[in-house]
């Protein structure tokens, strides 16, 4: 295994903060279990599991140890590593081949710049990685789903894979909020009107925004796009402030 003693070795500024080890891990030093490995996480990713860390050993994220017997142990850098995958997918949706190249690159005493989903504002720096698809898997391990669940999603219309069989990265974040309302006793069915009313505000905001797309003058093409977001967050407010008053009006 790659050597682990740099850990966030290389990283500057808000790099540094978005891969910083979980302190829990620090000053351990014995190899434990799966099991305490699983406590160590929760402090900080309350709905990891034991299924999430060995899909992640088998997609080569870490590599613990094995006794004799077979079982798991996990070094104090395992832990740390798990870490800083956990806190890159719930925090900027990343693909594990993203998560992995860019760990490895550290631990190799690199200075590789941080990857970012393809959802900011503007072109990202030439030396940055965008990533706005993943695959399936990528998509189930980000949002800490299982296969029954994105399927009953995708029956439903909530969640849907692109022509060529990838996913929006923003589903992760639609994934989890699906997947947090089922705690809640909200089934996927119960959502379907949602996903309606969302389609049917997307189509209004298509409809104004339209003669400005058709427009041959680039300018006023990149308009179209900040009318866009600014017509989407204004329809997003107003579903929210709507739903909050006929909430206190029925209290």
């Amino acid at each position: 295994m790659v050597d682990r003693a740099r850990g966030g070795a290389g990283l500057d500024g808000t790099a540094a903060e978005r891969t910083r080890p979980t302190g829990t891990a620090a000053g351990r030093t014995r190899p434990v279990s799966i099991g305490a490995v699983l406590n160590i996480l929760r402090e900080e990713f309350p709905e990891v599991t034991i299924s999430k860390i060995r899909f992640l050993e088998a997609e080569g994220l870490i590599e613990p140890q094995r006794t004799p017997s077979g079982y798991r142990k996990f070094t104090p850098r395992d832990v740390e590593r798990l870490g800083h995958v956990l806190r890159m997918q719930r925090d900027h949706y990343l693909p594990l081949k993203a998560i992995r190249e860019y760990l490895d690159a550290v631990e190799r005493g690199e200075r590789p710049a941080a990857p970012l989903v393809g959802r900011q504002s503007g072109p990202p720096p030439r030396d940055e990685v965008t990533v706005s698809r993943l695959g399936r898997a990528e998509l189930l391990a980000a949002a800490g789903v299982d296969e029954a669940e994105l399927t009953a999603w995708e029956s439903y219309g909530l969640v849907a894979p692109l022509p060529d069989g990838h996913y929006d990265a923003r589903l992760v974040r639609i994934a989890r909020l699906v997947s947090e309302l089922g705690r809640h006793g909200i089934e996927p069915r119960h959502l379907r009107a949602t996903k309606a009313a969302a389609d049917r505000e997307a189509g209004l905001v298509e409809q104004v925004v339209a003669p400005l797309v058709r427009h041959r003058n680039p300018q006023t093409r990149a308009q179209a796009e900040e009318r866009t977001r600014e017509l989407a967050d204004l329809a997003t407010g107003l579903h929210s402030a709507l739903v909050e008053l006929a909430l206190d009006l029925r209290s």
